[in-house]
């Protein structure tokens, strides 16, 4: 069965993704959880703003395709999800945080991905982005693709294909800090992943204060 995902649906599935890495103590998610997990501004790629319908759908819809559906087992009042990805494609972990990052955020250069991955998958060197993004590359259908260079880039991106074929790369140049750049910079970035992170606990917060009774 090929495997094409709406834009929602990506966005759900990277969402759970994401979630059962970073903050396995909290998933499955409700729905409620797993809408404020969609529509976060940090680490999103466009930034949604779902409403329940439209992740009920995808959600749906993602279970007709074995990605994700209710968790089993859940002891709770509230109805949980869960991904099932590896179910379907048996990913490493790397190769898992890597099309969650890609997922999530669109297009991607190596040195993005590195940094962008290291809350679900530690890469040592850059050559081992690389080396993951050639066996997603290799798999028979492909997930991955290396776009071309856009001009006054540095760096190609790569993209994954589980939306369809992707033929370009439209998005703004950005700067982001590469493994060789300054120890400053990657305190910086260090930083604001620290940022990043409270305020998902903060979310997580409310979530369960808005659960008890």
């Amino acid at each position: 069965m090929e495997i094409v995902l709406s834009e929602v649906e990506a966005r759900v599935l990277g969402a759970l993704i994401e979630k059962e890495i970073t903050t396995p103590d909290y998933y499955p998610l409700s729905l409620n959880a797993l809408v404020n997990a969609c529509n976060q501004k940090n680490n999103r790629d466009p930034v949604m703003s779902l409403d329940e319908n439209a992740v009920r759908d995808a959600l749906y819809t993602l279970q007709q395709k074995r990605l994700a559906g209710p968790a089993s087992g859940a002891d709770s009042r509230v109805t949980k999800y869960e991904h099932r990805i590896q179910e379907v494609f048996n990913f490493t972990r790397a190769e898992e945080a890597i099309i969650d990052v890609l997922l999530l955020r669109g297009p991607q250069t190596p040195g993005e991905l590195r940094g962008r991955t290291e809350r679900m998958y530690r890469f040592e060197e850059l050559s081992d982005v690389q080396a993951a993004l050639q066996k997603l590359i290799q798999r028979e259908p492909p997930l991955v693709k290396m776009l071309p260079r856009q001009p006054g880039t540095k760096e190609s991106r790569y993209a994954h294909l589980l939306s369809g074929d992707v033929e370009a790369w439209s998005g703004p140049e950005e700067t982001y800090a590469s493994p060789e750049d300054s120890d400053d910079q990657r305190l910086s970035r260090l930083e604001s992943e620290v940022a990043d992170l409270r305020r998902e606990l903060a979310d997580l917060k409310q979530q369960i204060a808005a659960l008890l009774p």
